[in-house]
């Protein structure tokens, strides 16, 4: 996997209140692909980041029906997976942003 590959797999990484307790634990969370694997999704994490990745869980919001000034519209469908980090390795997601 070429690190554009890793790009199309990893958008973006969460940072929320809930993903830094987290990363307390050596766990962190990323924004990916709808239609991502989770072996796509530790590839590109460790050609991303050099880390060793014991374990992702994924978990898919569907989108949710709103109003907006009376108009109704859908929100897209997300993806997010939080990845476990093997001892010793960690990611820093808040800096370079």
């Amino acid at each position: 996997m070429s690190a554009l590959q890793a790009y199309d797999v990893i958008l973006a990484p969460v940072i929320t209140e809930k993903s830094s307790e987290a990363s307390e634990s050596n766990q962190v969370v990323f924004k990916v692909r709808l239609n991502a694997t989770k072996p796509q999704i530790k590839n590109a994490v460790e050609k991303l980041f050099g880390v060793k990745v014991v374990a992702v869980n994924t978990l898919t919001r569907k989108g949710k029906t709103k109003l907006f000034r009376g108009v109704k519209g859908t929100q897209k469908d997300t993806k997010k997976a939080v990845v476990k980090l093997a001892e010793g390795d960690k990611i820093d997601v808040t800096t370079g942003i």
